[in-house]
Order: structure tokens, then sequence, then C-alpha cells
């Protein structure tokens, strides 16, 4: 069975503690794409782990957690977040990282930081994580990929003509920055090598076993479907795509093997960084929610922009998935409002649509058009069963469901792992494969 889960806003919506859930009962885990610019956050009697590279699965020993093909891995933060596993008494034993994953170069923040500096009023707000021109030099064909690490004379024939040729001519002459050292960074590489070699493997051979096998196999990304390159807010969007299509591009896996798609919303809406945001609150309401659900960053530490919930974009996210399934999250942050407001579409120049139109420039200048819908003033944070929530409570997750077009299935009450109501299993159907 194979089960993928997408972010459904704009990131930040607790895919981290769904995909946890899911995890404990696959027999792989695949995280598909992105990189370190994002993270999931999921607590345990561990404690707390923020994962920005490592797939949630890393948590279960009888769970093979894949870092595939469509992954920019920075190998120092990857190195970092096994050590930080190892200091709780975690062994990785159970990763493998693809051959075909590209690299996050040493000098790929550097030109992050460059590229935004000159954009002036501009510029996107990446996190400086070097995450896009990683992706960049993959399309321009001269990027690395993790399998490189393992042949000495090709990375140092390589590096000769990519930091010659290539960057250190717009270092020097468009930026008037210090050219880069090939020897340098080939010694700093192959060091990564020599840690990194027992984990790096050709992942396809290991995919196609395991659906051969009927395995339980979980699709993770990073971000969330209105940071797509493609379908997101352009260009205040990602390097890749967190949708389920990308997904199975980032894993090799074929569409007709998957079985179920979840996407996860919250009950309200954020994001971090710059792009037109329809429902935002920037008012003392906003400053509540935002406090209450503790957003800010995983990675940048930001705080993140808080809005009402925002029905087109959790409709469109649903479609352009196949969501077979809802989960809200977060819903616990509510419970002190008084009246909710749920946005089901945007007016525009006399015209409401249900989607987000591709203009950003009309996307930034819509309106909302609102329901409102009475709040509860109940703590629903121990409420296990859908029959505890209140009344209020219970029709705001209703409507919810009937503005995405999906059921919601899953409702984040806490966040702690346990503190989740559910409606329908979302859960692998089956009894794990035998291995």
């Amino acid at each position: 069975m194979v089960v993928i889960v997408v972010g459904g806003q704009w990131g930040d919506e607790g895919k981290g503690k769904v995909i946890d859930l899911l995890a404990e009962r696959a027999d792989l885990a695949i995280r598909s794409q992105g990189g370190n610019n994002a993270g999931h956050t999921v607590v345990t009697e561990h404690g707390e782990f923020k994962f920005q590279l490592l797939p949630s699965g890393i948590l279960y020993p009888t769970c093979t957690c894949i870092i595939g093909n469509g992954v920019v891995v920075d190998p120092r933060v990857l190195l970092k977040e096994i050590d930080q596993l190892r200091e709780r008494g975690l062994e990785p034993d159970n990763l493998v990282v693809s051959e075909r994953a590209h690299m996050v170069m040493s000098y790929h923040p550097l030109f992050d930081q460059l590229e935004e500096g000159v954009r002036g009023d501009d510029r996107l707000g990446t996190t400086w994580r070097g995450i896009g021109p990683a992706y960049s030099d993959k399309v321009r064909r001269i990027g690395f990929r993790i399998g490189d690490l393992q042949k000495e004379v090709f990375m140092r024939k390589k590096l000769d003509f990519v930091v010659g040729q290539v960057k250190n001519p717009i270092l020097q002459k468009l930026y008037s920055e210090q050219p880069l050292d090939a020897e340098a960074l080939l010694a700093e590489y192959l060091e990564y090598a020599k840690r990194l070699d027992r984990y790096i493997k050709d992942t396809y051979p290991i995919v196609q076993a395991a659906l051969d096998r009927g395995d339980n196999i979980l699709l993770e990304g990073a971000q969330a479907t209105m940071l797509d390159l493609d379908f997101g807010t352009y260009p205040y969007v990602t390097s890749s795509n967190p949708t389920a299509g990308g997904a199975l591009t980032g894993s090799g896996i074929a569409p007709t093997r998957v079985d179920q798609t979840v996407v996860v919303v919250k009950g309200y809406t954020s994001r971090v960084g710059y792009g037109p945001f329809p429902t935002e609150l920037l008012d003392d309401l906003g400053e509540l929610i935002r406090e209450r659900g503790r957003e800010y960053g995983t990675v940048t530490g930001r705080a993140r922009r808080v809005g009402w919930f925002d029905g087109p974009v959790a409709r469109y996210s649903t479609r352009l998935n196949g969501a077979t399934s809802v989960a809200l999250m977060k819903v616990d942050v509510l419970s002190e409002v008084e009246t909710l407001k749920l946005c089901t579409g945007y007016r525009f120049r006399g015209e409401v649509h249900d989607h987000p139109m591709a203009n950003i420039s009309h996307l930034k200048h819509c309106e909302p058009v609102y329901e409102e819908m009475p709040g509860w003033r109940a703590d629903i944070s121990r409420c296990t069963e859908w029959s505890d929530l209140p009344r209020e409570c219970r029709d705001y997750v209703e409507r919810v469901g009937e503005v995405c077009g999906a059921p919601v299935d899953l409702i984040g009450v806490g966040p702690h792992r346990d503190q989740l109501v559910m409606r329908r299993p979302i859960l692998f159907q089956r009894e794990t494969a035998a291995r």
C-alpha cells in the first residue's frame, strides 16, 4: 500500500505529526523532494525532534528510510541530524540515501544570499540554505549527486570545471567576491564521503522490491502545494514540486501504485516570507493565533504570517493532489476564538473565484468571501473521540471538509503525537508486510 502525505497550504500544517502516525506501520518511508529549507517537528517519548532531511520514519527501526532522488542534500546538515540521533541513543541503521539525489554544495548558500541581495525590494524571502541554487545547477546539469562522493577522480575533474569555469567568474566579475578553492572543496567533500558511504545506494531496486512485496510505503515531502514551482504563488515558491506528482517523481514510484493521498491543512492558514495571502490577519487576533499555535519556523525561527482558513487554497490542493483524505491539524489553537471566519472564495472585479488565480497580482488584490461560524469555549486537547468534541467544533470540521471537497478524517487537538481524533482510519489498512 502506498500513501502520500502532502501539505495543502503554504507549509507548516503539521505534516510531521501525520507522517509520524503513519510511519509506525510503514515498511518504507521516502522523503521525496526539497532540502533542509523546511522541517518536520515530531514530539515523542524521546523528546522533540526537528528533522530537515531525515524522514520521520527514522524513529522506527523496522522502517527503512530513504532520502529520495528528488531531494537536494546538504551533507553537513544530514551528518548533523545523524549525530543528534546518536546523542539520544538512536542509531540510523535504517537510513538509505539515493545516489541520484543532488547535493547542496557549500557554495550554494553563498549564491543564494548574493542573488537575494541584488533583488532588493523584490527579494523572495528564501532561507539562504542554497536550495534554489542547488536545483538550478541540477537543471543546468552542473550539479553534483550524492553518488559522486564515491568517485574521487570524477569529483576532482568536475569541481575543476564547475568552480574554475562557472562559479568563480560569476563570483569575481559579478559580485566582486573571493574565488572558491576547488582543492579545498574536494577535501571537504571527501571527508563527507567517508561518513556517508555506508548509506549511499541505488534506491530503485529497493523501492521496486517493496512495491512487488506489497509493503506499506509512505511518501513524505517538504513544504506544500501553494509553494509548488508550477502551481504555487510563483515566484514566491520553493524550487521543487511538493505535490503528489512531485512525490512520485522524487521517489521513483508510478502513479498507478498510489492507494491513498492525505492532504494536511491547519484549522487556520499560515505562510512564511513574502507573497499574496488573502486571508491574512494583521491584528491582535492574528497575534493570539500565532502565539497559541507557536507559529515560528522550524528551520529559521521566523514568525509566520497567520490568517483565517482559506477554503479556495484547500480545495485547490485537494483537487491537484487527488486527495482521498484531509487531516485538519491545530484545531485546538482556535478554542479561544469566539467567532470563526472561513473563506469560501475570492471576489475580484465582480467575479467570485473558487481557487487561487495564477496571476498573483489579482490574488493579492482580491477580497475574501467569508462565512462566519460560532467558536467553542472549551479545551479540546484531551478529546480522543469525535463525539468528545464540542458541537461547534464538529460543525466547523464538517464545513471545512465540505469546502475542501474531501472528508476530514483526522483532527489534531494538541502538539503531542497522541493528541489526535480519528474519524476514519487513514492508517495503513493491513498488517505490515513480513520482512
